[in-house]
């Protein structure tokens, strides 16, 4: 399997192979040999929305309540183990921060779960309530010539790229540059698609349109040369026989937001890229954070692995082709704007607390965000699915956020809007789900699982 965009937190422990089915939850079936799968914990119902501070693009006579965005990183790594960055105004409630003891603990935890689950390298980050920063990481950048990872080390994060993009559509509806239940074909024209699919449905997966990595042609296209850019043009040509009719199921597809991208570039007038920086990554500091095959590396990067098999002594298979994209060129273009970001968990931690914390999104967006997971649960998704967000829960504990997964790069980030807190875990491998690695480090913050009636099990 090339690629599978959009895993998610949570699956079962057991150690699995790099092959053509992703991991499922129980009731999932995921087909085809460059399948993708969103699966994963059912959240409890009546998630509390985060608190709503400043967000960017507001009016500068906006009033200021809670968080701003963060301020800029440091430009050197950190050490590994006490990493803070103060944020200001300390938000009410649990927990404030980690102590010396617990920061510790953190960093001997994330040690211990590389070595359970055989990763190659992982960074991870925990944003606490008062501002301050967890950071560290374990393992190699690149294991063929040792080089280890370090706090500014970048990672493929597959389809938490979508959250940037539904973002920036939610911001472009805001401005009235367009509208969420207009069909698409209203601003491309030439798009052949069902004309009656709407923004909305692209946003919420409900669009019906099948996901051109099911292809089963696209794999041997995608790895008879590597080094080969593609356009959505030439992802779009994959795009097999809709799923369903527009609005009567739910399906997630990398399709849909390529469209986005394409949708986003017309309205403005200028690249995805250029727009992200514009509003999110420059006002943010995301200083580690790129779009691929557009922008070069701002920091080091963490080369893809794939594995033939479940044991943990098995030599981890390199997939670079020698270019700074990762996992490589071909996968990385193909992916687009529906997956082709680079990132550190530090910043999409910080990206997690802006985003679902109010920086970014008006109240209303952010209400019709995730409220949006309401109007889809009609069609049971194997994941609870808004506008560019899964609803999960972690022991009991509602999140918002999204994961992804890449042939050899696998990522999580996740906000919990109860404690304040968000995690974001980032891997150079793909057999493993790094939601196992966040719930492992969130017990070392938050100790048991809180009770929740009616949730489901996480597997």
């Amino acid at each position: 399997m090339v690629v599978a965009v959009g895993s998610v937190a949570l699956l079962p422990a057991a150690p699995g192979r790099d092959g053509p089915v992703v991991a499922a939850a129980p009731s999932t079936t995921v087909p085809g040999p460059s399948s993708l799968a969103v699966a994963g914990a059912v959240p409890s119902p009546g998630a509390s929305a985060p608190p709503q501070p400043t967000r960017l693009n507001a009016p500068a006579t906006s009033p200021s309540v809670g968080v701003p965005p963060a301020a800029p990183g440091p430009a050197s790594a950190p050490t590994p183990d006490d990493a803070t960055r103060p944020l200001a105004n300390i938000v009410p409630g649990i927990p404030p921060t980690a102590s010396a003891a617990t920061r510790r603990a953190l960093t001997a935890r994330l040690g211990s779960l590389r070595a359970t689950y055989g990763l190659p390298g992982v960074s991870a980050a925990i944003l606490f309530a008062d501002g301050t920063m967890w950071r560290a990481t374990s393992g190699f950048a690149d294991v063929g010539t040792r080089r280890r990872l370090t706090a500014d080390t970048e990672f493929a994060v597959a389809s938490i790229s979508k959250t940037f993009l539904a973002a920036l559509v939610l911001v472009l509806a805001e401005e009235g540059k367009l509208a969420l239940d207009e069909p698409v074909v209203a601003y491309l024209p030439d798009l052949e698609i069902d004309p009656t699919i709407s923004v909305r449905q692209l946003l919420d997966h409900t669009s019906g349109l099948h996901d051109f990595f099911y292809d089963a042609d696209i794999d041997e296209a995608l790895l008879a040369d590597r080094k080969r850019a593609w356009t959505a043009a030439d992802v779009l040509g994959y795009v097999g026989k809709p799923y369903f009719k527009p609005g009567t199921g739910w399906h997630y597809s990398n399709t849909n937001y390529v469209i986005l991208g394409r949708l986003a570039e017309s309205i403005e007038g200028v690249p995805l890229a250029t727009q992200l920086r514009a509003r999110f990554l420059g006002p943010l500091g995301l200083d580690h954070t790129r779009y691929q095959g557009v922008e070069a590396p701002l920091g080091p990067v963490a080369r893809a692995y794939r594995f033939d098999g479940p044991g943990l002594r098995l030599k981890p298979i390199p997939l670079s082709d020698g270019s700074d994209m990762v996992p490589f060129t071909s996968v990385v273009t193909a992916a687009g704007t529906a997956g082709s970001i680079a990132s550190t968990a530090e910043d999409l931690a910080t990206w997690a607390r802006a985003l679902y914390g109010g920086s970014v999104l008006t109240p209303a967006s952010f209400v019709a965000m995730v409220t949006d997971a309401q109007r889809t649960a009609v069609f049971t998704p194997s994941v609870p699915y808004g506008l560019g967000v899964q609803e999960a829960t972690i022991d009991g504990r509602p999140t918002l956020g999204h994961s992804g997964r890449l042939l050899g790069s696998r990522s999580v980030v996740r906000w919990l809007p109860n404690e304040g807190i968000a995690i974001a875990v980032v891997t150079n491998q793909s057999r493993n789900d790094p939601g196992l690695v966040a719930r492992a480090l969130l017990r070392v913050v938050l100790g048991t699982p809180v009770p929740c009636t009616g949730c489901a099990p996480a597997s």
